[in-house]
């Protein structure tokens, strides 16, 4: 089953979905941010402590699909967090071509993650995005347009859709 939680920044969002993976012992954690200066070198380790130590934690800033293609099935659990940095890798990787190009390889890698999901339990974190200004950049107004689809993708197959506000 796929599990989507969301939440603006420092909801809980990440908390909260790491105490749905607590009934199992094979947790597999996708950590997708990627580790380039000291401020996300310390987020992600203020993250490693809060998680169980048993939990296997692979780091993967692109190919989130893969992941659950391949650990789904041996895992009680695999839980991604999160889909908004993961989109942010993506739209540096992509960063030349046109926003079509971005959108379809967005939206296939969502594809190839849902249907890895319907063999697995998968919880997928992800920013909400659109309770914000509007971007002032062009740049900022596509990102948060195309969270704003993959999320709803996500949510439209998710069998529970979480909205997480201010988790204590």
């Amino acid at each position: 089953m796929l599990t989507l939680v969301l939440g603006g920044a420092r909801s809980g969002k990440s908390r909260f979905a790491q105490s749905l993976c607590e009934a199992g012992g094979r947790v597999v954690f996708v950590a997708t941010a990627r580790l380039d200066d000291d401020e996300m070198r310390a987020r992600a380790a203020h993250h490693q402590q809060t998680r169980p130590k048993h939990w296997h934690t692979i780091e993967e800033p692109l190919e989130i699909a893969r992941i659950v293609e391949t650990r789904g099935a041996d895992s009680d659990f695999v839980l991604i967090d999160c889909l908004t940095l993961w989109l942010s890798n993506l739209c540096w990787e992509h960063r030349d071509p046109s926003q079509d190009v971005l959108r379809t390889a967005a939206s296939e890698e969502v594809s190839r993650l849902i249907a890895a999901a319907s063999a697995s339990n998968v919880i997928v974190v992800s920013n909400e995005v659109g309770y914000g200004l509007v971007p002032e950049s062009p740049v900022g107004r596509v990102f948060r347009d195309l969270q704003g689809w993959l999320n709803q993708d996500l949510a439209r197959a998710a069998g529970c859709v979480y909205q997480v506000v201010a988790k204590l």
